[in-house]
């Protein structure tokens, strides 16, 4: 399938609704403490985003003849992603637990996660987090005018595979746009000049999903919640990026006085 390529006047509306959803998600970043459970965070998740006149791309998103119950998806441990929040989930120092924020912000969509520590968590924990997240970053770069999809994907194999962790197979990262999902997909793993070229004017959400343990995912009963099949702990960073002729542009970062900073 084609991949979109926006307009100056949809890019304009994609910083708009990208800008939103990472505020909702810096202000759920802090509230990520011992004792305070998912559904906590989820409802300052959804209020935090009818505050800024948006509206969840999460909440009714259906999949199959599920539609998912809440507003934000947050994951616990050994969820890697689509968590369903819950006043029966309390969080306790040591665990690590990934937001995913998902707004609809006139007409388009912004995508954005990050894993963030409860408490104090041991040294192998930390390093996952370091690591998913410098592969984010890595993989950004590689979403450059002229080279290929296969390019970001190889590039955040190698960095998490390099330092002993692994890549999810099952979910990928993806265009984003008028959709929560448009072409293409973007593995976190595969090959160095394969895929679709890149050309300016695509967004993509860039997402590695990275595990303690080995790379094997199950779904839970509820039909959405993706964890571990080994058990092990799971880390999630994620970003919009606009790819531009200087270089990919990051739209979910928080806005700053200087306008938003570029990967260079």
């Amino acid at each position: 399938m084609t991949i979109p390529i926006k307009n100056r006047e949809g890019i304009a509306r994609m910083r708009e609704a990208c800008a939103v959803a990472a505020t909702v998600l810096e202000q759920l970043k802090p509230l990520a403490r011992p004792g305070i459970t998912t559904q906590d965070l989820e409802e300052a998740g959804r209020d935090a985003i009818a505050r800024l006149g948006a509206r969840s791309a999460c909440f009714g998103y259906q999949h199959g003849s599920k539609r998912y119950p809440a507003h934000t998806c947050i994951s616990v441990n050994d969820e890697v992603v689509h968590g369903i929040p819950s006043f029966r989930r309390i969080l306790r120092e040591g665990d690590i637990v990934s937001l995913d924020v998902v707004v609809w912000y006139d007409g388009y969509i912004g995508d954005n996660a990050c894993t963030v520590p409860v408490g104090a968590i041991p040294p192998p924990l930390e390093q996952l987090l370091r690591v998913t997240q410098e592969s984010l970053g890595l993989g950004i770069r590689q979403a450059t005018v002229g080279n290929r999809i296969g390019d970001i994907s190889a590039t955040i194999q190698q960095y998490v595979e390099a330092h002993g962790f692994s890549v999810v197979r099952d979910m990928v990262g993806h265009g984003v746009g008028v959709s929560m999902h448009e072409p293409p997909e973007i593995p976190n793993f595969g090959r160095k000049g394969t895929g679709d070229r890149i050309k300016p004017g695509m967004t993509f959400a860039i997402e590695p999903m990275v595990n303690l343990g080995g790379y094997k995912t199950k779904t839970l009963a509820d039909g959405w919640t993706v964890v571990t099949a080994d058990g092990s702990p799971s880390a999630h960073f994620e970003h919009t990026v606009l790819t531009t002729e200087k270089g990919p542009e990051i739209l979910t970062l928080p806005r700053c006085p200087a306008g938003t900073p570029q990967i260079s």
